[in-house]
């Protein structure tokens, strides 16, 4: 059996035996598995990451398309309903917002403004590639705010602000290579206007990492040309871009989640205070394991929530399996009714650790559900990681990730339904065995764009 037939065996057996389901024992609340910092100690942490010597680098996954960005257009016109039309309503008439509106051709724009635009014509102008072609762009190019005079996009605009985070910051992309040179001529374009320069590098994700597709019998399924149909493995597969980075913090960060630039300051300064925290924490377990005092990281894991007291006691002789791991603090938002995972303290071998967990792997169980609905916060993806040992010396990541924890995705390919598998998440199971703190962050610096009329909300003007 060679290679490629290797993972297409273990990637049929995944899917045989279902979906992965994780054991929940309860959400992560405050007080229990959540940290609140006082008005204090968020200054503290702050001036001690301003003050530090460290490394610092920007990771954002930004190959995602924009399209999901205006699927009530496409919807609309291929089908009309209320629903829809409600939105469309809500798109033309608020228009003019818009940081794209200025791109339009006038007599468009003024159409718009007339309200006696054509509906298909504005629509196709927008999202076909004869117009702005927003349709197949990433969603990193497409223009969110305008901040006078410049109308920006999300590259940009995480640019100006991983800049306020740390000046000697490095900016790392995961991209779509066909948009690398739109996407370094916007980037060119900002640091002429803004005489901001900016150490940037980009990577895509590993297409050998691909999901190999299946039908209902587990047959594999062909493509156009014959060959066989593979899918991008989710966001876990960018593990090895993440592996990359040299520097000593990892900031992270979605790509649709971006405040205009006059409302950064507290998302900036948050980063700070997390990225304060994570060096305080690390200094603290390095002091720990040089005098090899179960006591101190007792105490340690106590305030921060680190270890069960079943992993506390199973070091009684040597704390080093501990604290010999990546380390990433995690900003959790309080809940309000987001898609996506949530903190969870989960039984894995009979240990009890903190986990973000996803809907998917949670248990249709009555009693697992019920788990889920008691949730009290959200990952809004903003964290801080250190994949970096007390010496320096970089972790190897895949040795910290539970490779049974994948995620099995059904998807309908031309009216035929199909599976694959995903690898474990990278916030999930791919930093399963990290040292994980989970602090309460405010809501309002989570204002993610998921729909174009997202950007009308009072975050985004």
């Amino acid at each position: 059996m060679n290679q490629e037939e290797q993972i297409i065996f273990e990637q049929r057996e995944k899917i045989k035996n279902g979906n992965p389901v994780l054991s929940l024992n309860r959400p992560c609340k405050i007080g229990d598995g959540i940290v609140v910092l006082s008005e204090q100690e968020n200054l503290a942490h702050r001036s001690y990451f301003e003050n530090s010597k460290k490394t610092c680098a920007l990771f954002i996954p930004a190959s995602g398309s924009g399209s999901r960005m205006f699927q009530f257009l496409y919807d609309y016109l291929l089908e009309p309903n209320e629903y829809t039309r409600g939105q469309v309503e809500k798109f033309l008439v608020n228009a003019p917002s818009f940081a794209f509106f200025p791109k339009l051709p006038k007599e468009m724009q003024q159409a718009v403004l007339d309200l006696t635009v054509d509906i298909s014509s504005f629509v196709n102008f927008l999202l076909e590639k004869d117009g702005l072609n927003f349709g197949a762009l990433p969603k990193g190019l497409i223009p969110f705010h305008h901040a006078v005079p410049f109308i920006l996009n999300p590259f940009q605009e995480h640019l100006l602000q991983g800049k306020q985070i740390d000046d000697e910051m490095t900016f790392h992309f995961t991209i779509q290579p066909s948009f690398e040179a739109q996407i370094i001529e916007s980037i060119n374009q900002l640091e002429k206007l803004s005489s901001v320069a900016s150490s940037l590098k980009f990577s895509v994700q590993d297409s050998k990492t691909d999901a190999f597709v299946f039908d209902d019998s587990l047959a594999l399924v062909k493509n156009e040309t014959k060959g066989l149909l593979r899918r991008p493995a989710g966001h876990g597969a960018l593990l090895p871009n993440l592996q990359s980075l040299d520097e000593q913090l990892i900031f992270v960060k979605n790509i649709d989640n971006v405040q205009i630039y006059n409302k950064s300051l507290k998302s900036t300064n948050v980063f700070k205070v997390l990225g304060g925290l994570l060096l305080s924490i690390k200094d603290q377990l390095k002091q720990a394991f040089e005098q090899n005092d179960l006591e101190k990281l007792s105490s340690i894991s106590k305030e921060y929530f680190l270890f069960s007291e079943e992993e506390i006691r199973s070091c009684r002789y040597s704390i080093e399996s501990l604290v010999k791991r990546p380390i990433r603090v995690c900003g959790m938002v309080k809940n309000e009714g987001q898609p996506g995972g949530g903190p969870y303290f989960v039984d894995i071998n009979g240990i009890l650790t903190k986990q973000i967990v996803e809907k998917a792997q949670i248990s249709s169980d009555a009693s697992h559900q019920q788990l889920l609905f008691r949730g009290t916060h959200f990952n809004p993806v903003f964290m801080v990681l250190d994949f970096h040992d007390f010496n320096g010396e970089k972790f190897n990541l895949v040795d910290f990730r539970n490779d049974n924890h994948y995620f099995l995705v059904e998807k309908s390919q031309k009216g035929k339904h199909i599976r694959f598998i995903e690898e474990p998440g990278l916030w999930n199971g791919s930093m399963e065995n990290w040292i994980s703190i989970f602090v309460e962050i405010p809501s309002d610096v989570f204002s993610p764009v998921k729909t174009v009329l997202d950007l009308l909300d009072d975050s985004h003007r």
